[in-house]
């Protein structure tokens, strides 16, 4: 009996749904176009095989050869003059041809000793693309976007104009749309990407009975007026913002930046414009009439990481804080790699190391120092900083949940008045290693910076940020929702737009996203509503044989995808699923259960954050964006899931598969005490009753007659142990903190909860599908 106990869970789980991971390729990835395009088929041959010695890096460039450039590759050869790398229309005559072809290994390139050999697929496309004219282009991304015409579609299957060029793509690649999702699994899906919660029972009874024709956009509209939008939309841009609650390296030291954070709920569920948004966040002490709020909003560039440690340089950390600046701006805003400029140009993208410092100066305006003190003096917020009174919170910072009269201070952003600090090209990125002066300025490659129309400060990095002619602005905001939706950017390298990052999977579609989301406003709440109003959006995940053999990736979005939620959001589903959840908004973190000793395992053994004191009542049920983040030892159920340890700029998660992740489900205080605390609240219901009931809270949708017998079925024998057993059923109903209902039969609730605990288990359960 004992063995079969253990043995069952992961059977009646491994029945009741296992998620299955796709890792195959497409398969139509090696025909030869008709017309070959620089951008799309021979850019990324030549990125990833020959920009590393023939690119934009002077100082690894060979022979004095750029293949990056029309002008570079079309130029005479320096060792042979009456010889060009590249001749156009003639692959015979051009030498980068005859070097991937050659059987002599000492001429072949890459040379043999790279492992870097093009595949014949590769051969053909070069010279096709030779024969053709060579034609070179800028980057796809760097090309201002246009609003393309919409293309053909079945007129009864768009829902809007995202439709038509997912339709045309389906079609071009021989597929067809699936049928729409079911009520209840649009339901959930909605829900889980509006707020990040899943629906109550009584919102699955009220939405599956609307037979309205508009009952699925009054959902929609309900969600995004919901306070929880901003927590969910605010979420990833956390990660971005490389928030955390202390700061950094060593000794790691407590400091109050959640009312930041509390502004970027308030943003979102505000409906503040792109635009604006971005605006106040790099430079919104600089803008015109500033306003505290506007001020706080530039907390975003305090995020990083500050040193307390005595005997440190000073310049040495202003600089490094500077970088990070840098870096987070070019990643977060622009989807390019800046940081591969700091020591030298850089090797792919068309970013000198020039105009890396050049962008540099915008940020190293600040009066601050690389230490103000050590950890001794336990600074909270190192200024520049402001002062958040009690006086502000009633009235112009209502928005933020301070919940006592202690002095609150937050970090800022503020440049130096009445002077500009001399900004150096940092001779191998070392901070005193001086080179050239350099002045304002941004990479050429994208836009222009004009000092005649752009301050010489952030505003005016801002300004040129959201000018019309900006071509990766829009583009990267929008893609950075997309993949917040659908699961996967229509550019899946949502942080890198440059040579590296992956091609657009619908390029027509991202353009007219990008110039459609800049012409209605910078509207980001409008942009939501686009996206999970499409039909493309509302598609069953359900996976047949003509998608596996097709497009098993899903690229080309015949289907819906089915993945597991964020970190927090597996907390927020336990945490709401069995009404335990404390739907506060806003204020100080929280620091829920965690195993003993991970702090105190790694401290320096000084300051207040030395040891984990765990909070009480209803702090403990907060949800997961609220739970305090030690940048050392950030929340290991956090980081079992993926959550970013917010050390730096973050755009995009890993997605891993471990047993870990179920043991966390099996063992986490968390998830035994919300399964014991829905098996109070059920346990006086009919058997039937009571295990659908909790079904459908956690799973949202009805049970099958096949889950709903193993249920009982796993309940019946439950429960005959738990009476056999009457101090085993008392000590699994001892876990957690929330109050015990002491009148329930304790053998009943045991043995739902161990149901209820099951069903917690289930991949679907924290699946969005």
């Amino acid at each position: 009996m004992k063995l079969n106990r253990y043995i069952l869970l992961p059977c009646l789980l491994a029945i009741l749904g296992i998620g299955i991971n796709w890792s195959c390729s497409t398969s139509n990835a090696n025909s030869i176009p008709d017309v070959v395009d620089y951008n799309f088929h021979i850019r990324p041959i030549l990125s990833d095989r020959c920009f590393k010695c023939h690119g934009p890096d002077a100082n690894t460039r060979e022979a004095d050869l750029r293949l990056d450039t029309a002008e570079g590759a079309y130029a005479a050869l320096k060792e042979q003059p009456n010889a060009h790398a590249i001749v156009a229309g003639n692959p015979q005559l051009s030498e980068v041809y005859q070097r991937i072809i050659t059987s002599d290994s000492t001429l072949r390139m890459p040379p043999p000793e790279s492992n870097l050999d093009l595949t014949e697929h590769e051969i053909h496309l070069i010279k096709k693309w030779i024969e053709q004219g060579a034609e070179y282009k800028p980057h796809w991304s760097f090309i201002k976007p246009e609003k393309p015409e919409l293309p053909q579609a079945d007129k009864d299957w768009v829902n809007n104009e995202i439709d038509y060029f997912t339709y045309a793509k389906m079609k071009e690649n021989g597929l067809s749309p699936n049928e729409e999702a079911t009520k209840e699994a649009l339901l959930k899906r909605v829900y889980l990407d509006i707020i990040g919660l899943p629906p109550t029972l009584e919102a699955q009874e009220v939405f599956l009975k609307d037979e309205s024709k508009d009952a699925y956009e009054k959902v929609v509209d309900e969600l995004l007026a919901n306070k929880h939008y901003g927590e969910r939309m605010a979420l990833p841009w956390l990660d971005v913002a490389r928030y955390a609650d202390s700061h950094g390296y060593q000794d790691d030291g407590l400091r109050t930046m959640w009312p930041w954070r509390d502004w970027t709920i308030h943003a979102f569920n505000s409906n503040y414009s792109y635009d604006k948004f971005l605006t106040w966040q790099l430079a919104g002490d600089l803008i015109d009439k500033p306003t505290k709020e506007s001020k706080l909003a530039t907390g975003f560039n305090r995020n990083h990481k500050i040193t307390q440690e005595g005997g440190v340089i000073d310049e040495e950390y202003r600089i490094e804080y500077v970088t990070d600046r840098v870096n987070t701006f070019g990643k977060s805003f622009l989807a390019l790699t800046f940081e591969c400029a700091h020591c030298h140009d850089h090797k792919y993208d068309p970013i000198s190391q020039k105009e890396y410092y050049s962008s540099f100066a915008f940020f190293n305006q600040v009066p601050e120092k690389g230490l103000v003190g050590d950890i001794s003096l336990a600074s909270l917020a190192d200024p520049p900083k402001m002062e958040i009174s009690n006086e502000d919170v009633a009235s112009i910072f209502n928005f933020i949940n301070k919940k006592d009269t202690t002095k609150l201070e937050v970090m800022v952003m503020k440049d130096s008045a009445n002077w500009i600090r001399p900004t150096y090209l940092l001779e191998r990125g070392n901070y005193d290693a001086h080179g050239e002066e350099v002045p304002f300025g941004l990479p050429k490659s994208i836009l222009e910076y004009d000092t005649s129309k752009y301050a010489k400060n952030r505003l005016g990095l801002a300004q040129w940020l959201i000018d019309e002619e900006n071509p990766l602005t829009s583009r990267v905001f929008v893609n950075r929702i997309w993949e917040q939706i659908f699961g996967t950017g229509i550019v899946k390298s949502t942080g890198d737009f440059g040579m590296q990052g992956d091609l657009p999977s619908h390029p027509e579609l991202l353009d007219w996203l990008a110039v459609d989301f800049r012409e209605n406003g910078w509207d980001i709440k409008r942009l939501v509503k686009q996206l999970v109003m499409s039909s493309t959006y509302r598609q069953s995940s359900v996976i047949e044989k003509k998608h596996l053999q097709k497009d098993p990736q899903n690229v080309f979005l015949a289907r819906s995808k089915r993945e597991r939620v964020a970190a927090e959001f597996v907390k927020d589903i336990v945490l709401s699923s069995s009404g335990l959840l404390n739907p506060e908004i806003g204020g100080p973190s929280v620091k829920t259960y965690q195993p003993d000793g991970i702090w105190e395992g790694a401290t320096s053994g000084r300051g207040v954050l030395a040891k984990y004191v765990q909070d009480h009542g209803e702090d403990l049920y907060r949800r997961g964006m609220y739970v305090f983040i030690k940048r050392t030892v950030p929340p290991p159920s956090m980081l079992i899931f993926d959550a970013s340890n917010r050390d730096q700029c973050e755009v995009q998660r890993s997605t891993t598969n471990t047993p870990l992740q179920a043991l966390a489900m099996l063992n986490d205080p968390t998830v035994l005490e919300a399964s014991r605390v829905m098996a109070e609240q059920y346990v006086d219901k009919k058997k039937k009753n009571k295990l659908e009931n909790a079904f459908r809270s956690i799973i949202c949708r009805k049970p099958s007659t096949k889950e709903l017998d193993l249920l009982e079925g796993y309940y019946e024998e439950e429960l005959a142990f738990f009476e056999k057993n009457p101090t085993k059923a008392q000590s699994l109903l001892n876990v957690g903190e929330y109050k015990k209902n002491i009148e329930v039969n304790t053998a009943e609730k045991a043995a739902l909860m161990h149901c209820i605990q099951l069903i917690y288990n289930m991949e679907e359960a924290i699946t969005k599908v």
